[in-house]
């Protein structure tokens, strides 16, 4: 069953004609409801009647908290594509207002098997456009569903702004005026719903510019990387590693596939929502990690830990972890199957050590961020916890909304199902406003008992540390999509897109002006390349316009045109895409201005060959 929980003004529906063989009598006249809740319902096939009082006690729920008293039931055929028989749905329809009218709720309900005006005016807090979908039955597609996958669908949230002067305002009262990214976050995580309705900006991008693009002939979500792209993604990967070791993780490596029902990992699997990709053998069923999580854990419960390690810090980049996420939530770079996850463990000893170790990992995250080239105006922060968590801990909360800098999205939990008591997030929105998590770090105070990883305390008794779960970029795939949607955002606004220097294929596209001057430009090279820049030459047999048109839509940092004027001066001619200027400058300057972007970034060098005239295009 899918509904549209509107929030309206008002709602105005006239019967105008039959348009079914299955219908209800009804007077044609205008009806009207001012200020209540609308439910737009469509029922689906295997949809059945249990599932009326679950949509009449969510509808509840929002009315309480809304002060609403009246609630209207619209037949909407049009969210779904499995629509149940008339009458099947005809009786679903009834359980609803039945069960409403049991609860004393005022309750309107539009005819169904008619073809109606329908005129609504919607408020404009954020919870009022909400999109639902209820099951009778898990949707599986066969394999193996999470508990903690179905519960997340069921788990009763309260949602708050939290501002770094320490206020906690519902969001349906908070004043988003200034913060438009905001109120994108809290609609697009309310509705719950992660289905894409349309190709986003950035898979254009990530074709033209040939850094990633879908593969036929492999399970969807799973992608292709020609040179430009896996340049691209090898030098994050070297970065967040980086700057994790640096942070004192220690890195190792773990399988991809697990046992389903290894005693430690069967338990962990139900806690965890995510799908699995499952392979079969002849006598044993195994899952596709989609997390280092399983690997770290059973590496741990191996160690010999005393309280003098904590915290001890594990890190491991998963080339790949996988997930099935439903065919229909697949969008370019934003939501994969197989994806890269920096996941960096840490064990500690208790609550107090586990605070103080995660404000330290929020500051990384932002660094790691910065340093990709998403600053934080370009994020947006969620937390969530339980209730009794945040009544014992609210000025430690409040401290890590104050360390962002910015009011935040927060979701509590009256109860804990998961294995995490807190978790935070920084969220990119793109050019279509739906949110994807980046960074994020968790309290895990259930696996360490579940794995039997112990630490020797100051007494000589053996304890379970507390783990905390970050990835302080989020997967590498989600870090480019964010680059690239960023980039479109910008050339909406009519700036000219780039990448960061540092990350750009080609640093450096020296155009010869004459077939003569290529080897002048060949030398030019050699000497740029000394310095790890990366550089190529144009020597096809186009026109220099032709070229530095090519060139500028590479999104090229620096173009170099090298002719007779260029050698006789002993200055380069150089458009620099940042400033959009032409700038005359010698051949130091040009190479201490690009290592200036590459200070404190790993290079490797572009496998691709040199002269472009000998290049193959991967579109």
């Amino acid at each position: 069953m899918k509904v549209l929980q509107l929030h309206v003004d008002f709602v105005e529906y006239e019967p105008i004609q039959v348009e079914s063989s299955v219908y209800e009598d009804v007077e044609k006249k205008v009806y009207r409801v001012d200020d209540a809740l609308l439910l737009l319902i469509s029922i689906e096939k295997d949809d059945s009647e249990e599932l009326a009082s679950e949509v009449v006690n969510d509808s509840l729920d929002f009315m309480s908290r809304m002060k609403i008293n009246k609630l209207v039931v619209y037949p909407y055929a049009h969210l779904s594509t499995d629509l149940a028989p008339p009458y099947k749905a005809l009786n679903i329809l009834k359980k609803i207002r039945e069960e409403a009218s049991s609860r004393k709720i005022d309750i309107h309900c539009a005819p169904f098997g008619w073809n109606k005006r329908l005129v609504i005016s919607i408020k404009g807090h954020p919870l009022a456009e909400q999109l639902k979908s209820y099951s009778s039955l898990p949707e599986s597609g066969g394999e193996t569903l999470s508990k903690a996958l179905l519960m997340e669908e069921k788990l009763k949230s309260y949602w708050f702004i939290l501002t770094p002067d320490g206020q906690m305002i519902p969001v349906e009262e908070f004043d988003f005026r200034n913060h438009d990214n905001l109120e994108y976050l809290v609609r697009y995580e309310t509705a719950k719903s992660r289905a894409v309705l349309e190709q986003p900006p950035h898979v254009q991008l990530m074709r033209k510019l040939e850094i990633a693009d879908y593969e036929s002939g492999s399970d969807p979500g799973n992608m292709r990387w020609p040179a430009k792209g896996r340049l691209i993604k090898s030098l994050i990967e070297q970065y967040v590693t980086s700057k994790v070791i640096e942070y004192g993780a220690v890195e190792v490596e773990t399988p991809i596939m697990y046992d389903m029902h290894h005693p430690s990992l069967e338990k962990y699997l139900h806690r965890f929502p995510a799908r699995q990709y499952v392979i079969k053998t002849e006598d044993k069923e195994y899952f596709l990690r989609f997390a280092a999580c399983f690997g770290q854990f059973l590496m741990a419960s191996d160690m010999v830990l005393s309280y003098r390690h904590l915290p001890f810090w594990l890190y491991e980049l998963t080339r790949y972890s996988f997930r099935r996420e439903k065919s229909g939530e697949l969008a370019g770079l934003r939501r994969l199957r197989a994806f890269t996850m920096p996941d960096v463990h840490a064990f500690v000893k208790d609550i107090e050590q586990a605070k103080a170790e995660m404000k330290k990992r929020l500051k990384l995250s932002l660094e790691v961020l910065e340093g990709a080239g998403l600053k934080k105006d370009d994020l947006e922060m969620a937390i969530r916890f339980t209730r009794e968590f945040y009544q014992e801990n609210k000025e430690f909360i409040y401290e890590l909304v104050k360390a962002f800098g910015k009011p935040a999205l927060a979701e509590m939990w009256d109860e804990r199902f998961f294995y995490f008591i807190l978790k935070w997030e920084f969220n990119f929105i793109d050019g279509q406003k739906k949110a994807a998590a980046l960074s994020t770090d968790q309290i895990d105070v259930e696996n360490a008992r579940q794995y039997g990883i112990t630490y020797v305390d100051e007494d000589g008794v053996r304890k379970y540390p507390i783990i905390l779960h970050c990835s302080p970029s989020g997967a590498i795939e989600r870090v480019i999509y964010a680059l690239l949607e960023k980039a479109y955002m910008i050339m909406e606004k009519g700036g000219k897109p780039m990448l960061p220097v540092w990350l750009s294929p080609t640093q450096v596209r020296l155009i010869p002006v004459a077939e003569r001057h290529i080897e002048d430009c060949m030398n030019l090279l050699e000497k740029i390349e000394k310095e790890q820049i990366r550089v190529d030459i144009d020597d096809r047999e186009e026109t220099v316009d032709k070229k530095i048109k090519d060139a500028e839509s590479e999104w090229i940092p620096y173009i170099v045109v090298f002719g007779d004027r260029e050698k006789e001066r002993g200055e380069l001619s150089v458009r620099i895409r940042e400033t959009g200027k032409i700038e005359y400058m010698k051949l130091e300057r040009l190479i201490e201005e690009i290592k200036k972007h590459n200070q404190g970034k790993p290079f490797k060098p572009l496998s691709l060959p040199k002269l472009l005239s000998r290049r193959p295009s991967f579109k």
